[in-house]
């Protein structure tokens, strides 16, 4: 065998077993009020990106769940709070480099040693120009659960406002809230449906119906022993919005 024929073989094996090709996963796009592709990548649990233009958001990437040392570089990383399920300090460090920013509540600001801009719920943050980002109050509501969120401890959602004017919520773990309930023009929105850390499918029914968005994303199911009943979190919701389900689990 020629030594070209034996590299052949070597690439073609590279090639078979991943190489240096970004892995791939689900995704969705549409279009902002102005007509440009905003794309969602779906990885696992309550771990996503969203792709504007040329830059690269990542909301709680966990190591676990996506290879990140291979995806694009993050312009921004958004941490929700500092459960291991949402802030894993390893998949930051593989997505970002010193010129990412990132986006964090006050319990996980620690982790990131004077790196991060620190939120509390009401407190605006613009990235750049053409983004600004609105920490949300997320925490649990019902007796006995509230400890797992506790409102004290100011664990944020975001809300994403594009330069087009498209509002992206992104809730965190939250059960319906005032804070929630309160927000309007939501586009789009990404809301927790697991107990007994976050909504039953009857919460994340009465959460959309408040906000009424026109895309909703179901994330953060799964992982737990009471299955979420997605089709008929779908089912309630048909003339609503437009239920969109993609595997997070």
């Amino acid at each position: 065998m020629s030594i070209f024929s034996i590299f052949l073989s070597i690439m073609s094996l590279f090639s078979i077993f991943g190489g240096s090709h970004a892995p791939t996963y689900p995704t969705d796009t549409i279009q902002d009020k102005e007509g440009n592709d905003i794309q969602f990548t779906f990885f696992k649990h309550a771990s996503f990106a969203i792709k504007i233009g040329e830059r690269h958001i990542y909301n709680d990437p966990v190591k676990e769940y996506a290879d990140y040392a291979r995806l694009p570089k993050a312009d921004l990383v958004l941490v929700t709070h500092s459960h291991y399920d949402h802030l894993d300090r390893a998949a930051i460090d593989d997505v970002t480099t010193h010129k990412s920013k990132i986006v964090c509540d006050a319990t996980s600001a620690e982790v990131f040693d004077g790196e991060a801009v620190v939120m509390s719920p009401g407190i605006k943050a613009q990235p750049w120009d053409g983004l600004i980002v609105e920490a949300v109050a997320a925490y649990n509501t019902t007796e006995g659960h509230t400890d797992f969120h506790p409102k004290a401890r100011e664990d944020c959602g975001y809300v994403l406002e594009l330069e087009s004017g498209l509002r992206i919520y992104i809730a965190g773990d939250t059960e319906p809230t005032p804070e929630m309930k309160a927000l309007k023009d939501i586009d789009v929105a990404f809301i927790p449906v697991n107990q007994p850390y976050t909504m039953t499918v009857d919460q994340a029914v009465e959460a959309v119906k408040a906000i009424r968005p026109k895309i909703f994303y179901p994330y953060h199911y799964g992982e737990v022993d009471e299955v979420t009943d997605i089709e008929r979190l779908k089912k309630e919701l048909e003339g609503v919005t437009d239920v969109r389900v993609f595997p997070m689990e």
